[in-house]
């Protein structure tokens, strides 16, 4: 065989190249579009960050309010609490007034008993509303629940610092001092 024979290609080989020429060019303008920006993808990408800085948006808003809510429930509450501290405050005077009339010596049994009475009720009222009495009898001294208002010869048995008399009852709040109990405390 010559070469010029042997370079000629069979008709089908021929079909199979130009359908394979064919489809390297119709993939080139592809590829091509591939690598440029199409406007429609930009246009979504931007939207989806659009999207996530609303949701962002809106979750700390969500969070923020909810911290509202929270502080202002709070605020709320230690308002009230003032409240009912100031009046139980200003109540505890009647209450002393009560406790001295119901120790008060007298004739008329009616009268200490409808004011033992008035005093349990009282107590009870003060009880129903969160409102406690400090225990100082015989208690270590402590700052923070009492008020010492004198010093007293200890007696025998009873460790220096020891209340030894309750002067005046103090009372708390829902754990917060309302009156510190006025005691005398051991030498």
């Amino acid at each position: 065989m010559s070469q010029k024979e042997k370079n000629k290609t069979p008709p089908e080989l021929d079909d199979q190249l130009e359908e394979a020429a064919a489809k390297e060019a119709a993939e080139e303008p592809a590829e091509a579009e591939a690598g440029a920006t199409d406007p429609l993808m930009d246009e979504l990408e931007a939207l989806k960050d659009q999207a996530a800085r609303q949701e962002e948006k809106y979750l700390r808003l969500a969070a923020e309010y909810d911290n509202f809510r929270k502080r202002s429930a709070k605020e709320k509450d230690a308002a009230f609490g003032n409240g009912v501290s100031f009046a139980v405050e200003k109540l505890l005077g009647v209450l002393d007034t009560l406790a001295l009339a119901a120790n008060a010596q007298t004739e008329d049994e009616s009268y200490k008993k409808g004011v033992l009475m008035t005093l349990d009720k009282a107590g009870a009222a003060f009880s129903a509303m969160g409102v406690e009495e400090i225990e100082a009898q015989d208690k270590p001294f402590d700052p923070e629940l009492h008020a010492a208002v004198m010093q007293q010869q200890a007696p025998e048995g009873v460790e220096s610092g020891t209340v030894v008399q309750v002067l005046q009852k103090g009372y708390t709040y829902n754990g917060k001092v309302i009156r510190h109990a006025a005691v005398a405390v051991a030498q």
